[in-house]
């Protein structure tokens, strides 16, 4: 049998704060960035990666129809988690303070891992093959053998997905950004 880092209670519990804990991030980020334009310009191709890694991710992703194992999946059983991280990392560099990489690296460890955890444990349910492709491919960050198939990203699945919201969102915070730089005396 699996063993899991976080007990089932918890990690249940964590998934229900996961949307709220976005919103406390952005008040965070909000309140406490203090953007350059240097900032900026170093921060946003940082994000464009995270971004474009979750919209392909989504482009396969056939929620509890399919199990994923094509395009960013041949590389990393969580794509779209990945690619957040990477968005956020990128909004870090911009927002110019430290305190948010903490704040964004306590919540990935005590809510988002959590997640994967119950996320990993329903598609083990669902699909008899997930273990085996568990065994080769990384549960996040990508390693040299990689799982390679025959899928193609399919615009409708990144649509169905609604992957375009995590664009629109970031583009209103890099909004912010621009408009922090403009309106911050330094």
């Amino acid at each position: 049998m699996r063993r899991y880092w976080f007990p089932k209670p918890y990690a249940d519990t964590v998934a229900k704060l996961r949307v709220p804990s976005g919103f406390i991030l952005v008040f965070a980020f909000l309140w406490l960035s203090d953007p350059s334009a240097q900032s900026i310009l170093l921060g946003v191709p940082v994000s464009a990666v995270g971004l474009l890694l979750r919209a392909w991710a989504a482009g396969h992703l056939a929620k509890n129809q399919s199990l994923a194992v094509g395009g960013p999946y041949a590389f990393t059983r969580n794509p779209l988690y990945l690619g957040t991280l990477l968005v956020a990392a990128g909004v870090v560099i911009a927002s110019q303070k430290l305190a948010l990489a903490l704040l964004f690296g306590v919540v990935f460890a005590l809510i988002y891992l959590p997640v994967i955890e119950l996320e990993e444990q329903h598609l083990r349910k669902l699909f008899p093959e997930y273990s085996a492709y568990a065994d080769r491919v990384p549960i996040l960050l990508p390693r040299g053998r990689i799982l390679m198939t025959e899928d193609r990203f399919q615009p409708r699945l990144y649509l169905r997905n609604e992957e375009y919201q995590a664009l629109l969102g970031y583009l209103a915070g890099l909004l912010v950004l621009i408009w922090k730089t403009s309106y911050t005396v330094r």
